[in-house]
């Protein structure tokens, strides 16, 4: 009925809702796509917590307490409640599939630590990926000082590495000398295999598709999974993509950090915006000057950072040093850079995104973002999170172009190839209103709209015919509730009245969600 009322409505229907796709028949449509994905990953939930758990963690390790006189600062309560989830799950029965996402700098690399600890300290191996090097690099130089005092071996298994070196790696890692392995995905692609691997900690980006459970079980490894999340993530996103995953929020940020106060410029004010960086350097702080790179093979992008870098030293930073970070340099090359900078002897650091996620320099207080309207919400919320990380107020300057007229050239991440210049203003906006990752998660997805906030399928999206993910958030939440329901009565959906559903959930989910093992 619903369809026929689609195709050929009744005389008298608002044509308003017709058009905007809110009559009852199509809201019974999209009800009916978003239950059946609802049910497939209820189906995907219980099927993950019957698995038959075979890791045993210690939760009375002395690690854990060494670990808590170790960490130099005191845990949020956030913090501490999100660890008591992950640590409920890690000693239970069933396997853990959980995802933590808070806000930028919430502190979710030290509510991964304890996790790494316990399983280390009850005999088990863990493995932390990151979706870039920078940030497993980041992530080894933060944590391996840590763990290697409570005796817990640590590595940063990286993809150009000499032969020997690796070879070596597989041997400690085979072995089960290394405790803990930090890396890239490489990690569990290339060869490298584990002696007994207990946990993996999945740090995502919006560049990463998620982590499949399969790839692990496919090498015969069955650890519990943390997933942690750059960016809050909409809450229609996490009951789709993530509707599988049990999810911690960390909801409250560390003492005595002040908002950043976020500033949007034109080129015409180029000078003031330059002022505000300026005075920030003399008080013998830090800058950050971000260049968009929509690709590393974009020439062009690349130009524009490597020519801006070399402007501002010789022009408006003349009197400070100017380095200069990109995707294209090697290892070494950019270990150099970022230990200077750490250290204070570059003062102004232009770099590509590639610092977008998880570079934390306490001293660095002002961001300059050129070509704001080319970055995505969620994205500038990110780079914004790399200043305001020590108790000094600390600034993000937007400076963006053809605000004033005309349309707007876009790029950066999947956002067509154009796009009218009051949804690049309103995004900017956004920004400056709010502080809230998720808030701006939400105002990401409601001013792109689901088809471009998901761009190229790179959050793995479903694809609907009829339900749309902003207007019928109402519906995706009735359908969630509803799935679980009905699969706590009728786990494997065998009920003659359920059969039909049970066939339908698996012609349109049994191969993209891999629901092998449940039918």
């Amino acid at each position: 009925d619903a369809l026929h009322d689609v195709h050929f409505p009744e005389t008298g229907t608002d044509l308003q809702l017709l058009e905007r796709g809110k009559t009852p028949a199509h809201r019974r449509l999209a009800f009916e796509e978003l239950l059946l994905l609802q049910l497939a990953l209820a189906s995907r939930h219980r099927a993950v917590h019957e698995e038959p758990k075979e890791l045993r963690f210690n939760s009375q390790t002395p690690l854990l307490e060494k670990l808590g006189r170790l960490l130099p600062f005191c845990l949020t309560a956030a913090q501490n409640r999100v660890i008591r989830e992950i640590f409920q799950d890690m000693i239970s029965l069933r396997p853990m599939n959980r995802l933590v996402q808070g806000d930028v700098g919430s502190g979710k690399t030290a509510v991964a630590l304890h996790a790494l600890v316990l399983a280390g300290g009850s005999g088990y191996q863990a493995a932390l990926m990151a979706p870039t090097e920078i940030l497993a690099e980041q992530h080894y130089r933060n944590l391996s000082g840590m763990l290697q005092a409570l005796g817990l071996q640590t590595i940063l298994v990286r993809g150009g590495e000499k032969s020997s070196v690796k070879k070596v790696q597989a041997e400690r890692l085979v072995s089960g000398e290394v405790h803990v392995a930090i890396g890239t995905h490489a990690l569990i692609q290339q060869g490298v295999q584990f002696k007994n691997l207990g946990l993996a900690v999945v740090d995502e980006q919006h560049k990463f598709g998620v982590l499949q459970r399969k790839t692990l079980i496919d090498k015969g490894y069955k650890p519990d999974v943390l997933v942690l999340t750059a960016t809050p993530i909409p809450r229609t996103l996490a009951m789709t993509v993530y509707g599988d995953l049990d999810v911690s929020v960390i909801d409250v940020l560390p003492p005595g950090r002040k908002p950043v106060r976020t500033f949007l410029f034109q080129d015409a004010q180029r000078r003031r915006a330059y002022q505000i960086v300026r005075d920030e350097l003399r008080a013998e702080r830090q800058a950050y000057v971000v260049y968009p790179l929509v690709d590393e093979s974009e020439k062009v992008d690349l130009q524009a950072a490597i020519q801006g870098a070399a402007k501002l030293q010789n022009g408006e930073f003349s009197e400070f040093r100017v380095g200069l970070l990109h995707g294209r340099m090697k290892a070494a090359e950019k270990e150099a850079v970022m230990a200077d900078f750490k250290a204070g002897r570059i003062q102004v650091l232009v770099a590509t995104t590639v610092i977008e996620v998880g570079v934390d320099v306490a001293n660095a207080t002002v961001i300059l973002i050129e070509h704001a309207e080319r970055f995505g919400l969620a994205q500038l919320h990110q780079l914004r999170g790399r200043v305001g990380r020590g108790n000094q107020q600390s600034y993000c300057l937007l400076m963006a172009q053809h605000l004033g007229r005309g349309r707007a050239q876009s790029g950066g991440r999947a956002m067509g190839s154009e796009e009218s210049v009051s949804t690049a203003r309103e995004r900017l906006e956004a920004l400056v209103r709010s502080h809230d990752g998720f808030v701006i998660a939400e105002d990401d997805l409601r001013i792109r709209g689901p088809g471009e906030f998901f761009g190229l399928r790179q959050w793995g999206m479903p694809e609907f015919r009829v339900a749309n993910l902003v207007s019928d958030a109402d519906l995706l939440q009735q359908a969630r509730q509803e799935a679980f329901s009905l699969l706590k009565t009728d786990p494997g959906l065998k009920e003659p009245a359920h059969q039909e559903l049970r066939e339908a959930m698996l012609r349109k989910w049994e191969k993209k969600l891999e629901l092998g093992s449940i039918s």
